[in-house]
Formats: structure tokens, C-alpha cells, sequence
């Protein structure tokens, strides 16, 4: 009952932070310079007062501003994001057709970025002062401080361009037609570069962390006390010293999977991965609002979400937090 209520409690916080968040963006991008109408009346040849005037009046952008907060609120309310201009169809439809590539591609990132962090964070640490140490290191800052258009255009010259060894671009093989496990490898075989560039820069950050974990747990009075008793050090490293360090890291982990799906507009983009990410940047190259706004509430929506998942493992790693507070 605890989790349940505390459950239920974070799901109001989070509807609450959504309808704030949803009309900040809101605001937000009606802010932002350039009409659609317009846009659209160039791109049709007929850029006439009266022309914009009816693109204006059939999207509602001649309805006060209030007017207009209000209607997209209400439609939020049953999962209506609205109908993009630019491409004839809802907007619910367009980023549905497009998310599961966003999830394949920083599910993998997040998982390869924790794993690789957890496992060179306790190598650097049971090496404290060591070469390898000094190399983990070095190597974490590099990623944690290159920009990541750089590493992903250097990926790609490297390892698509000079060695062949992994496709360059996009979601699979065009033409192939492949099925079943063949597809599935073929899928695979291109999300490596982009998955792989997206978590290095997390990567980086969740060793540093786990590194900086390890060591100061590794001073502790337990630790010591069990050293004492003679307990294996292999033991010591597992059970006391590597369990105790990976909350933080799960925590910052947990906070930062949304900040994955930011930097996936960029990677999608470079790669040329078909994902919320890229219909974001197409969107906003064409001024469409209501695209615009459907991926930033979406984003929005999985950012409490992770959070949401990371609270609860957080109570499953450490049964000490009390959920009900």
C-alpha cells in the first residue's frame, strides 16, 4: 500500500508538471518568429492577404491566444495533439509511426552507457593510480568534453566511410527486404554507430561518478570492519563497496534518460535514424506548431516516466528508503 500511494501521488505531481510544461511550450513556440500560414502560402505560390488569411481561419490561428491554450489543453486531455498542416495527418499518428525507432535507439544508448559506466567506474577505482586507471580516466574526459556532432561525424567517417565496417546512414538496409532474424541484424547493424555516440558522452559521466562512488564508500567504517573480519576482497568489492556506490549512479541515471531523448534530435539527424528526434528538426524547419508541440509533450510525458521508474528501482536497490516520504 506505501508503494502503491506513493505511486499515485508522483502520478498526479507528474499530470501537473505536464500541463505546466505543456503550456510554457506553448507560449514558447508561439513566440518564436515566422507564421505558418505564411510559410505554407509560399510553398503553395499564392502568398495573397486573402489566402493567409483563410490558412489562418481553417488552423484556428486567428482565434485569440487564450482561445487557442485553452483548445490544445483540452484536446491534451484525450490524447489529441492536434493535426499537422504541413503533412495532412494527426500528429498522434505521425509521432507514433516514428517513437519506437526514438525507443530502440536510447533504450540501447541508455543500457550501453550504464553498463560500459558501472564496469569502467569499478575498474578505474580497484586501480586507483595505475596506467589503466590513468586511461579510463583520460578517456572519460575526452567524451564527457567533445561535442557530440564531432564524435558522431568522426564515427562515421571511421568506421562507415574508411573501414566499411557498419552502415552509414539510416534505419535499415533500403531495398533488401530482409525478414525475420535477418531484418533484426540488419536493424542492428545500423543502430550501432548511433546508439554508441549518443551514450558516450553518458557513458563518460556514469564513470566518473561510479569511480568517485567507489572510492569514498571504499574509506568507509564497514568496509574497513569487514576487511577485518577477513572477508575476501573480491567479496568486500561486490557486496559492500560496488552495491552501495551504483545508487547515486542510478539515480543520475534515472534523471538524465529524458536528456537522452534530447540528444537523440541531433543523432537522428546526423544518422539519418527515423525518430521523434528528426520529425522534431523537420517539424520546426517547416513551422509546424502542433508537431512541434505534440514531441515536446511526448518528450515531456517519458522524461516523468523515467523518472517515475528511476524512484521506484532506487526503493528496490536500497529497501532502507522509505517510499512514503
Amino acid at each position: 500500500m506505501p508503494l502503491l500511494r506513493f505511486i499515485a501521488g508522483r502520478l498526479v505531481k507528474g499530470v501537473i508538471v505536464l500541463i505546466a510544461i505543456a503550456t510554457v511550450n506553448f507560449f514558447l513556440i508561439r513566440a518564436a518568429p515566422g507564421d505558418p500560414a505564411s510559410v505554407l502560402a509560399g510553398e503553395a505560390g499564392a502568398a495573397d492577404e486573402e489566402f493567409i488569411r483563410q490558412l489562418r481561419e481553417q488552423f484556428g490561428l486567428d482565434q485569440p491566444i487564450m482561445t487557442q491554450l485553452w483548445l490544445y489543453l483540452t484536446d491534451i486531455v484525450t490524447l489529441d495533439l492536434g493535426f499537422s498542416y504541413r503533412q495532412g495527418r494527426p500528429v498522434l499518428e505521425l509521432i507514433m509511426e516514428r517513437l519506437p525507432a526514438t525507443l530502440l535507439l536510447t533504450g540501447a544508448a541508455f543500457i550501453f552507457s550504464l553498463t560500459l559506466g558501472i564496469v569502467f567506474g569499478i575498474l578505474a577505482a580497484r586501480r586507483v593510480g595505475k596506467w589503466s586507471d590513468t586511461a579510463i580516466t583520460t578517456g572519460a574526459l575526452f567524451f564527457y568534453a567533445t561535442p557530440l556532432f564531432w564524435i558522431a561525424l568522426m564515427s562515421q567517417i571511421i568506421f562507415a566511410l574508411w573501414l566499411g565496417w557498419l552502415p552509414n546512414t539510416g534505419f535499415r538496409t533500403i531495398g533488401a527486404d530482409y525478414t525475420g532474424l535477418r531484418y533484426a541484424l540488419d536493424v542492428g547493424m545500423h543502430l550501432i554507430l548511433p546508439a554508441a555516440t549518443l551514450g558516450l558522452f553518458f557513458t563518460a559521466l556514469y564513470t566518473r561518478m561510479m569511480r568517485a562512488s567507489m572510492l569514498e564508500i571504499a574509506g568507509s567504517d564497514f568496509v574497513k570492519t569487514a576487511r577485518a573480519k577477513g572477508v575476501p576482497e573480491g567479496r568486500i568489492v561486490r557486496r559492500h563497496i560496488a552495491r552501495n556506490a551504483i545508487l547515486p549512479v542510478v539515480t543520475l541515471a534515472g534523471l538524465q534518460a529524458g536528456q537522452i531523448v534530447g540528444g537523440a534530435v541531433l543523432t537522428e539527424t546526423v544518422f539519418g535514424w527515423p525518430g521523434i528526434g528528426r520529425l522534431m528538426f523537420e517539424a520546426l524547419a517547416q513551422r509546424d506548431y502542433q508537431v512541434l508541440l505534440g514531441v515536446f509533450f511526448v518528450s515531456s510525458a517519458m522524461v516523468v516516466l523515467f523518472n517515475l521508474i528511476t524512484d521506484i528501482v532506487y526503493r528496490v536497490a536500497d529497501p532502507r528508503i522509505e517510499v512514503g516520504r
